[in-house]
């Protein structure tokens, strides 16, 4: 299972059997890579790979219950952890405070508030996975802050998915208005009945059964196992897709089972078929499992519940499972109202790239202007430098001026025919 994933339980340490390393190191690097979503997932990934070093905290988890994590009680036990590991966390929580530091530094001068003077422990507070009182230690309370906030950030965290899909469906019919107002009355029929078409086509796929039915779990047992669906048993069929053997089904696993089911509605290959809606289904379909198996709310299915499950009505219902295509994800209002918040965001980078046009012009004639001053200055001082020769041709010193023109003559020769001296 999933270790970070479902952090704020820590359940995956304390009910999860010991991996064999040497037996499936690709499958610890697969869970190490991923990625909670959460701002601050590396500080959690390493804070827990950190306890998991340390023999007396490791036994506390594997005795301890959902609520002991949770209520914070557990963290008590960080008092009796080895010397090293308590190093080791309060640097990990150095290096996180010096992160939140850049940040907070990087969101002021973004906003041209430079010249405040930041107050980095009122500014700390905003973050809530730490305690911003205590800087340099890591202590019981870090740990209890980091897992309340982790459990809450992730219970929010499919919520805000969500909301983020809506606001990409509601783009995106945004879009396809804009694009039919820019058509000829003509052009326009043509491509809304091309796109009701498109619709039409995308709608017309195969049953989908109700994910967790026993119509739906017998399809995977028989197409993607491959076992006969006549011999469908639920205990087998958990320890199947328990594919890392530790008695619980997380979030990933489940999804994993979706896939079969998601393929009869989506195909990448499909211009009707989007993508994003099917990982938005299969959210859909998870959150629907979760609802009806997950009796104790922990975001993790054990093999207890899922066996009572397979006892319950729904279980054998043959009920399909209504698809995106069947109900609006928003409302013509939700619409109207996200159109006009991106209009006021339109006007915004407009202006704004009309300010970074002006000040590229000014730029540009500044350039221009230094440019000319460089070729001014270049040709003020090429003028000096001729005058200085010229001066310098002008005031040679007179001696050397008389020496010149004597310099090729002959010394005169002695007198003939002088008397001999004897």
């Amino acid at each position: 299972m999933n270790l970070l994933l479902l952090l704020p339980l820590l359940l995956p340490v304390c009910s999860g059997v010991p991996i064999d390393r040497q037996q499936e190191p690709k499958e610890e690097a697969q869970e190490e890579s991923v990625d909670t979503g959460l701002y601050y997932d590396r500080y959690l990934r390493e804070v827990i790979e950190v306890l998991e070093t340390d023999p007396h905290f490791r036994e506390k988890l594997q005795t301890a219950n959902t609520e002991d994590i949770k209520s914070g009680r557990l963290s008590k036990e960080l008092d009796l952890v080895g010397h090293h590991v308590r190093t080791r966390l309060d640097e990990l929580k150095r290096q996180e405070v010096s992160r939140l530091r850049m940040l907070l530094r990087a969101k002021l001068d973004s906003t041209n508030t430079q010249s405040v003077q930041m107050d980095h422990a009122s500014l700390l507070k905003q973050f809530e996975h730490l305690d911003p009182h205590n800087q340099n230690t890591f202590e019981a309370k870090d740990l209890e802050l980091l897992i309340s906030t982790a459990t809450k950030d992730l219970e929010n965290y499919d919520a805000e998915r969500h909301e983020e899909f809506k606001r990409y469906e509601m783009l995106k019919e945004h879009e396809r208005r804009e694009y039919l107002k820019s058509l000829d009355q003509e052009k326009r029929e043509q491509e809304e009945r091309r796109m009701e078409e498109l619709r039409e086509k995308h709608r017309q796929h195969p049953k989908v059964n109700a994910p967790g039915s026993v119509a739906q779990l017998r399809e995977v047992w028989e197409e993607t196992d491959g076992l006969d669906p006549q011999e469908f048993n639920p205990k087998t069929f958990f320890k199947l897709h328990d594919t890392n053997e530790d008695g619980i089904l997380d979030e990933q696993e489940l999804e994993a089972l979706f896939t079969k089911e998601l393929e009869k509605v989506y195909d990448p290959k499909n211009e009707e078929d989007d993508m994003m809606e099917m990982e938005e289904e299969r959210l859909k379909m998870r959150e629907h499992v979760m609802n009806n198996v997950d009796l104790n709310r922990d975001r993790l299915v054990n093999l207890e519940e899922f066996l009572k499950f397979t006892q319950k009505k729904e279980f054998n219902s043959n009920k399909e499972w209504e698809t995106l295509d069947s109900k609006a994800v928003y409302t013509e209002e939700e619409l109207r109202r996200f159109e006009a918040k991106l209009q006021i965001k339109e006007e915004e980078l407009r202006r704004r790239k009309e300010t970074l046009q002006e000040e590229q012009e000014l730029l540009k004639e500044r350039g221009k202007a230094l440019e000319a001053q460089r070729k001014e200055y270049q040709q003020a001082v090429m003028e000096m430098s001729q005058r200085h020769r010229d001066q310098q041709q002008t005031h040679k010193p007179e001696g050397a001026a008389a020496e010149a023109p004597n310099s090729n003559v002959l010394p005169a020769e002695p007198p003939q025919n002088l008397p001999l001296h004897t």
